[in-house]
């Protein structure tokens, strides 16, 4: 596969987005609108979308090395991870990486005491903490995490780990299926619709988290489930489920049937060469992400046709599948114009 000028994609020059909105291929693209054509001519049922929902749910499972029955789907980062923040004491103490994405944090800090650390420094504190939360990929500037650091830390001190890789997945090959708690977001790196989430939850951890929007589709059979007492969630990772968003789960799993055909070591090597040899020319270290953070003017960056995000004051660009070295000399020349 030709990467930044595959014809699967409708991505217009200067593109870098990717951190804020992924743009989908073709066949995802059209399964979308077909869903929506069947909907709009009424020509589905609720129980249509089940066999969706299961590719999805499978192919997030094969993307992070579980197993499918280990994968609850949800709609946010922060729904998910509310279900891990509910098994905390009311004084636990989380660790949680500096300027860290606040669908991270805020679910913890809503009912434990969260300790902020360097990224770099992560592992060097974890003794002393309940559980640790943190990014892969940082949204801000995508800086990576040591993970082989971070698990080393965490099972010496007998502390838990959830991991997002929302800002990583789809480009990084995921390596985290030792983390307690793998949650990530499609709509991103994953070229899915907004609204499809997924929370890999590892079998020690299966105690330790509550289900806070009990519904009718965490249940162990859902079309039994629907009415009535008792209880009865399911016995696997599906309790934690949330009631589908059913177009974006059709995006989803058409997008993890096209994630199958790639070699994402391939997908890295593309996606962060470009971003470092943008590092590179910009004076920056390379650092292997296909996010990079610039001091820049956003408005002269606009100006350039790029279209890019502001985080932390800073102008946020990320190389994807779609991207070539044109979108990286677009924002050499933008800051060439700046300094100039």
């Amino acid at each position: 596969m030709i990467f930044g000028g595959n014809t699967d994609f409708a991505v217009p020059a200067g593109y870098l987005n990717t951190p804020s909105i992924g743009i989908p291929p073709a066949p995802v693209a059209e399964a979308v609108e077909a869903a929506v054509g069947r909907w709009r001519t009424g020509k589905n049922t609720p129980s249509d979308f089940d066999e969706t929902v299961a590719r999805s749910r499978g192919g997030f499972a094969r993307l992070a090395g579980v197993p499918a029955e280990r994968v609850a789907i949800g709609a946010s980062v922060s729904q998910l991870t509310a279900n891990v923040a509910a098994g905390l004491a009311p004084d636990a103490r989380v660790l949680v990486a500096e300027n860290e994405f606040t669908s991270v944090t805020f679910p913890f800090a809503q009912r434990a005491n969260v300790t902020e650390a360097p990224l770099a420094k992560l592992a060097q504190h974890v003794e002393g903490h309940d559980l640790v939360a943190v990014s892969l990929a940082q949204s801000a500037d995508g800086a990576l995490l040591d993970t082989a650091a971070l698990r080393a830390a965490s099972e010496a001190a007998g502390v838990p780990v959830l991991i997002d890789v929302t800002q990583a997945a789809g480009w990084l090959p995921l390596e985290v299926a030792w983390a307690d708690w793998i949650v990530c977001a499609g709509y991103k790196w994953l070229f899915s619709p907004r609204g499809c989430a997924w929370l890999a939850v590892h079998p020690r951890a299966r105690e330790r988290t509550r289900a806070v929007a009990a519904n009718w589709y965490a249940g162990d059979d859902p079309w039994s489930s629907v009415y009535g007492m008792p209880l009865r969630l399911a016995g696997n990772a599906r309790a934690f489920d949330l009631s589908p968003v059913w177009l974006s789960h059709v995006g989803a799993a058409e997008a993890f049937d096209y994630f199958a055909s790639l070699d994402l070591a391939a997908v890295r090597e593309h996606n962060a060469g470009l971003a470092d040899s943008l590092r590179t020319a910009a004076g920056l270290e390379p650092r292997g992400s296909a996010i990079v953070a610039l001091e820049a003017d956003p408005a002269r960056i606009a100006e350039a046709g790029i279209v890019a995000g502001v985080r932390n004051g800073r102008v946020r660009v990320g190389f994807h599948l779609y991207n070539g070295p044109d979108d990286v000399e677009r924002v050499l020349d933008a800051l060439g114009a700046a300094s100039g």
